[in-house]
């Protein structure tokens, strides 16, 4: 009997859209995951500011999920980037299948590298007014 065939694709855009919370690395690696229960963990971790620091800028109550956000979009380039054969080997030893990917994942990673580039920008020059200024400049 074969397993589940993890699709690369697939698996990339999760890391995309839901890189946040983990769900990329539920898909790949199950659902007790340690690094997903990171990702996951991040969602609570919000929660926490926001409940003990309500008086804080909202950039640092959602600051936990932007950089599991981030990292997620590092994951999903680093998913998408790995040959078939080896990605294969990883995650999809007993399928009987073997993974082919297409344009929609090279277009997949071009918007990946638009979203971590825009989002990892924006937060750095956010932290930085916040430090430097204390927010004078929004």
């Amino acid at each position: 009997m074969s397993t589940s065939h993890k699709n690369k694709t697939f698996a990339s855009f999760l890391a995309l859209l839901l890189g946040a919370l983990g769900a990329h690395r539920f898909y790949l690696r199950g659902s007790l995951d340690k690094v997903g229960l990171l990702h996951l963990a991040s969602l609570p971790v919000a929660g926490l500011v926001y409940g003990l620091a309500p008086q804080a800028d909202w950039f640092f109550k959602i600051l936990p999920l932007v950089v599991s956000g981030i990292i997620g979009c590092i994951e999903a380039l680093v998913i998408g980037l790995t040959p078939d054969d080896k990605f294969d080997a990883a995650f999809n030893p007993g399928s009987g299948r073997t993974s082919e990917s297409s344009w929609v994942l090279a277009l997949l990673l071009v918007c990946t590298m638009l979203v971590a580039a825009t989002v990892g920008i924006a937060t750095l020059a956010r932290l930085n007014d916040l430090i430097s200024t204390g927010g004078a400049y929004g």
